[in-house]
């Protein structure tokens, strides 16, 4: 029974965020007669343009909204990209707040985008690890498993972990430091500020979330190689 509870409240801590974001963004994402006049890819361009960020592109993907720091670009799905909704402006106002930091090169932003980098290869090289843990005991006839599983394990969750952690304090800063403050410049009224912060808390739940589901992963792999 306890057991039970145990991973209740687990699933509860870790979805539980994911579908009120998901909602959030869905109450603020509907056609009503407060619409914008411009998409959230116009405020993109604008608010880039502004900056004197000519350079830094604006696009549609199915990948989720994101900075994508090599590309220089923004990149929204279709409904932010196409969207007059408060979720639209709010979004791609936050993506922008990516760029802002990227031209800056603050310090956090940098130091994230390189360990995202860095993760990725070393993803690569725990996953070998982990296909090489069995074929090592066949041929070395050592118990050398555990070392490579703990390895791989390691490379492919520790990064994540690390990288998830820094990139809240980045997100949080895209989102309050930036993209808050511009828009109460004049492009939302006092009515729609409290949505928007609504939207933009949202957004960073989403890495808590990210977060504690790869807290959760690690401790079960240490949980199985202990056996």
């Amino acid at each position: 029974m306890i057991y039970v509870i145990a991973i209740l409240v687990i699933l509860i801590v870790i979805y539980g965020p994911q579908l009120w974001v998901q909602a959030v963004l869905k109450r603020h994402n509907r056609v009503t007669e407060e619409n914008f006049p411009g998409t959230g890819a116009e405020l993109a361009r604008h608010l880039l343009d502004r900056y004197e960020l000519q350079e830094v592109e604006v696009g549609i993907t199915d990948l989720g909204d994101h900075y994508d720091p090599l590309a220089k670009a923004v990149r929204l799905t279709r409904d932010k990209f196409e969207g007059k909704t408060l979720t639209a402006i709010t979004v791609a106002a936050h993506e922008c707040g990516h760029a802002f930091q990227h031209a800056a090169a603050e310090p956090m932003f940098m130091l994230r985008t390189r360990l995202a980098g860095i993760s990725v290869i070393a993803q690569r090289i725990g996953s070998f690890l982990l296909f090489a843990a069995p074929l090592s005991v066949l041929v070395t006839k050592l118990p050398l498993a555990a070392m490579f599983n703990i390895s791989g394990a390691f490379l492919i969750m520790g990064f994540a972990i690390v990288v998830h952690l820094l990139t809240l304090p980045v997100e949080i800063d895209a989102s309050f430091k930036k993209a808050l403050p511009l828009l109460a410049t004049g492009y939302l009224n006092e009515q729609q500020l409290p949505a928007a912060r609504s939207i933009l808390r949202a957004a960073a739940w989403t890495y808590v979330a990210a977060s504690l589901a790869t807290l959760l992963n690690f401790w079960r792999w240490l949980a199985v190689l202990r056996k």
